[in-house]
């Protein structure tokens, strides 16, 4: 007679392996989303475009914005990418330390940029220029508050990857997610400076 103890099959044990998505593919896929942002982006400043003259008898460009303050939070993004550049260098090097360090730099650096955006939108609201105040405030709001939310997604993109890097190193994988969050970063700047060219400076001086 059989032992029922041995009749009973053994458990199966299954290894769950971490599963790696080719380098080419996350690039692609990576590209693919900036290109649908590139046509967000681009549907706000044609709405801007068509709707920013339109005061409805209220404040204009010129009464509303301070271009020292604006030149100011420009400056502090750009610098942010430049500090972000020295972060990727650190990590070519594979120095850790040096990556986490200009990290946290672009880090605070963004926040220091979404605290005067956040300033200026509450001193408009305050003053009764809110995005329900006419159609030119309404597409400033969705452009530039759009922009904002992108670096705060940036600013938490960065904090989960800092953690990661501190706890497995400069991996492979993390090289990789440190070149796409490198390229999002970039984008912004780039579309700031958009922004500032188009919503700003031409408002004020034209």
């Amino acid at each position: 007679m059989a032992n029922p103890i041995e009749a009973v099959p053994a458990k199966k044990q299954f290894h769950l392996e971490e599963e790696h998505h080719p380098e080419g593919s996350t690039n692609l896929g990576f590209w693919l989303y900036l290109m649908s942002d590139c046509l967000i982006f681009a549907a706000l400043f044609a709405t801007y475009a068509v709707l920013g003259g339109n005061y409805a008898a209220g404040p204009a460009p010129a009464d509303l914005f301070d271009l020292r303050f604006i030149a100011l939070a420009t400056l502090i993004l750009l610098v942010s990418s430049i500090t972000y550049g020295v972060a990727m260098i650190r990590a070519e090097r594979n120095d850790k330390a040096g990556t986490l360090l200009w990290l946290g730099i672009t880090g605070l650096l963004g926040l220091a940029f979404l605290g005067l955006e956040v300033f200026e939108f509450s001193t408009l609201i305050a003053e009764g220029a809110g995005p329900q105040r006419s159609a030119f405030l309404s597409a400033f709001f969705a452009l530039v508050g759009t922009h904002g939310l992108h670096v705060t997604f940036g600013i938490v993109w960065l904090v989960v990857l800092m953690v990661q890097v501190w706890k497995f190193g400069l991996t492979p994988e993390n090289h990789r997610r440190l070149m796409c969050l490198s390229m999002f970063w970039h984008f912004l700047d780039l579309i700031w400076i958009g922004v500032f060219s188009v919503v700003y400076l031409m408002g004020v001086v034209v």
